[in-house]
């Protein structure tokens, strides 16, 4: 376990898992988990993946052990993994991140030098989600019913590959806050669906002239012009789905997720 701050004061909590081989300094993985969760999502992958590598996987602002902050928007977030990569001295590490952690890591990946980005079921078009998110937008900002509305959230994208012990042990762990999921949605909320593209093709500009293997890995398919999109903003990126496994397809087949990831880093 261990703890650092980013540059505009928050605090960032992160857990480092040592190669159990004892190379440490060999192709190092951090890990983002999605909105509400924490570093403890990721718990069954941490034996397999740290198996060879070194693994960091750590809380968000406002998400499990971490500060609080005031800003919540994905270039600050993007600080935050920034932030822990310099507080261990991370060379172009491996990046992954599921849902909100795959935006995360996916802007990360424009501004520091990585090894790989690896993006679980987070479409970066978001003009979907946005229509998703106005349908419930009254319901979100109502104190009362906001965690009916993030609980139906969830269970919506689920799936039903995924066991129920494990999405049960998930939902435990969420830290649903109000003032963070708003935060972190507010652009989406309150932006025209071509300022919210404007915000996202300018997030992952970096990456033009730049070589980084990028694999999106979706449970929910995308949509069929997903592939072609994403590969005009990051040239030679993977989009690969697996049918009907939902949002978490990491947890729902943990070992093919491991075995993909090795495939993908080699």
């Amino acid at each position: 376990m261990g703890a650092t701050t980013t540059t505009d004061g928050t605090t960032i909590e992160f857990d480092d898992h040592p190669a159990r081989d004892g190379s440490d300094d060999a192709d190092p993985v951090i890990l983002v988990h999605g909105i509400t969760e924490s570093a403890a999502t990721w718990d069954p992958l941490i034996a397999p993946l740290s198996a060879r590598r070194r693994v960091i996987a750590l809380d968000l602002r406002g998400h499990g052990r971490s500060s609080d902050a005031d800003r919540y928007d994905l270039e600050a977030m993007a600080g935050d993994v920034v932030a822990v990569a310099a507080a261990v001295g991370l060379e172009r590490p491996h990046l992954v991140g599921h849902s909100l952690g795959g935006a995360v890591v996916s802007a990360v990946g424009a501004v520091l030098p990585v090894s790989s980005v690896a993006n679980v079921d987070q479409s970066l078009q978001l003009d979907g989600f946005k229509e998703q998110l106005m349908s419930v937008e009254g319901a979100l900002r109502d104190p009362d019913a906001f965690p009916l509305v993030i609980g139906g959230l969830f269970e919506q994208m689920a799936g039903d590959r995924i066991a129920p012990a494990e999405m049960a042990r998930v939902n435990e762990g969420r830290r649903p806050d109000q003032n963070v999921v708003l935060g972190v949605w507010e652009m989406i909320l309150s932006m025209p669906a071509e300022e919210i593209a404007s915000v996202v093709d300018a997030a992952l500009a970096g990456y033009a002239g730049v070589e980084v293997p990028y694999l999106s890995l979706f449970g929910i398919d995308p949509g069929p012009g997903y592939s072609a999109w994403i590969e005009s903003h990051i040239a030679g990126a993977v989009t690969e789905v697996w049918p009907d496994h939902g949002h978490y397809p990491h947890l729902a087949d943990g070992d093919r997720f491991v075995d993909r990831l090795d495939a993908f880093w080699s």
